[in-house]
């Protein structure tokens, strides 16, 4: 994506469209879960790390939460380690966990961090180990109504914001690999959606924005005609039970993140160059917006006249 084409007259246009956004986050924390396409393809792998610099430049705070079950399970492959299963569900062996901890900070979050510091010493990885960010509790799940175990899998039962608050302070932008102790010490692999919607939370961020490989929530999919521009908790609670099974932990950690005093979140398409930027500092932004019960849009109002995407006219985010 490049302006090239523009005249100095569209651009100004551009950057002005801008402004009022850029008023409103100055200051602002802004959660960002780190998933999908845009962690596989480099030149996606690039344009975000550009938009959490340009965030971070313009006044912003961005924190960066990621998984990366595709590097997982790439070098679980080479390592000659087949997946076990318990009715269905993955198990997360002591092997499993070794390597998957290796490949989050060790190559995922590493990686991140380098691309985002291609610009400027911006960016420091962490992990949820790190000073007790996160502590988890092992998981089980309901199988024919049997508490299965599926190995090393946790909830996130506590975030201790003082890593990052102090991060934030010096100026850094924390990239956040999603593992974490239980309380018993064992190391646990943390859905990377929910740990994202918990540190939102903890944070008392202005924003959640989650980017996965679709454009958004849609009412009925697979009609990409029914994208959804923006819905209420309210709403979303009435459709969570049947969305995709890919989709629940993404819109359920949107859901408590607004439920809980976040001002919005954000499901939006990784696949999109510059996604976040195109989400946050534009009227019409790119996916699906989730609100508070009020329905109210945080943010400056959009132009007169503005037509936003979608079959729920987005007037302002």
């Amino acid at each position: 994506m490049t302006t090239a084409h523009l005249s100095a007259a569209d651009r100004a246009d551009v950057l002005l469209e801008a402004l009022p956004w850029l008023q409103h986050f100055n200051g602002r924390l802004v959660v960002v879960k780190y998933g999908g396409n845009a962690m596989t393809s480099e030149p996606l792998k690039r344009a975000f790390a550009a938009d959490m610099v340009l965030l971070k430049t313009l006044g912003a705070s961005p924190v960066v939460v990621h998984g990366g079950g595709p590097q997982i399970n790439a070098m679980l492959s080479r390592a000659g380690l087949k997946p076990e299963f318990r009715s269905g569900y993955r198990v997360t062996t002591p092997e499993v966990m070794e390597v998957a901890r290796m490949v989050l900070f060790g190559q995922v979050g590493r990686e991140l961090v380098g691309l985002i510091n291609e610009h400027g010493p911006f960016a420091v990885g962490t992990t949820g180990e790190d000073g007790g960010l996160l502590t988890a509790r092992r998981r089980t799940v309901d199988v024919d109504g049997e508490a299965t175990d599926i190995g090393l899998v946790g909830d996130v039962t506590r975030v201790d914001p003082a890593p990052l608050t102090d991060l934030l302070a010096a100026g850094r932008i924390p990239v956040i690999s999603t593992v974490a102790p239980g309380e018993d010490g064992e190391i646990l692999n943390v859905n990377a959606d929910a740990a994202a919607g918990a540190l939102a939370r903890a944070l008392n961020a202005d924003r959640l924005v989650v980017l996965t490989d679709v454009e958004g929530l849609y009412a009925d999919w697979p009609d990409r005609s029914s994208l959804i521009s923006r819905l209420t908790v309210g709403e979303l609670e009435e459709l969570l039970p049947g969305l995709a099974s890919g989709m629940i932990p993404k819109m359920t950690a949107c859901l408590e993140a607004v439920s809980s005093g976040v001002s919005a979140a954000h499901v939006i398409d990784g696949r999109v160059p510059h996604a976040v930027v195109l989400e946050l500092l534009t009227h019409g932004g790119i996916g699906t917006m989730v609100l508070p019960a009020s329905g109210d849009a945080p943010g400056p109002a959009a132009p007169a006249g503005f037509a936003g995407p979608g079959p729920e006219l987005r007037t302002n985010h």
